[in-house]
């Protein structure tokens, strides 16, 4: 079994968001919690891009661009959220933009979740593979 992809930056950055949480807890708007992170980030020495544009391709040309919340490291692409809950809506985009970029790992983060933040690590990396070799 091969290890975690990018395992110590996002226990890190896990950390950090943890510790965002266990400070402000849940009520408070997005903008609140991704900017308490970037502060958090960026004084633990990781490179955070906020609302970066990234462009979506389908058939080799450019159709759209989507921009996550963050980008940590150029490796790691971040969706902030500040729900009640998330729903099957709010995990079918985040995947949906996660295929459609270059980043093989994204956290989606709510902060809203009354008794503790919700953080769902999701991977496209093998099935990227395998779909280029098809091609």
């Amino acid at each position: 079994m091969e290890g975690l992809l990018y395992k110590d930056e996002c226990y890190q950055i896990q950390g950090a968001i943890f510790k965002v949480y266990k400070e402000l807890g849940c009520g408070h708007k997005e903008i609140v919690y991704e900017n308490s992170l970037v502060q958090l980030l960026i004084a633990s020495g990781y490179q955070v891009e906020k609302q970066k544009r990234i462009s979506v391709f389908f058939n080799g040309k450019k159709v759209g661009t989507y921009t996550p919340d963050l980008v940590i490291n150029s490796l790691i692409m971040v969706e902030l959220k500040a729900k009640t809950y998330l729903t099957q809506q709010d995990i079918q985009q985040f995947w949906k933009y996660l295929t459609a970029t270059d980043y093989k790992l994204g956290l989606l983060v709510n902060f809203g979740k009354p008794g503790g933040v919700e953080i769902i690590r999701k991977v496209y990396d093998t099935a990227r593979n395998k779909q280029n070799k098809q091609i």
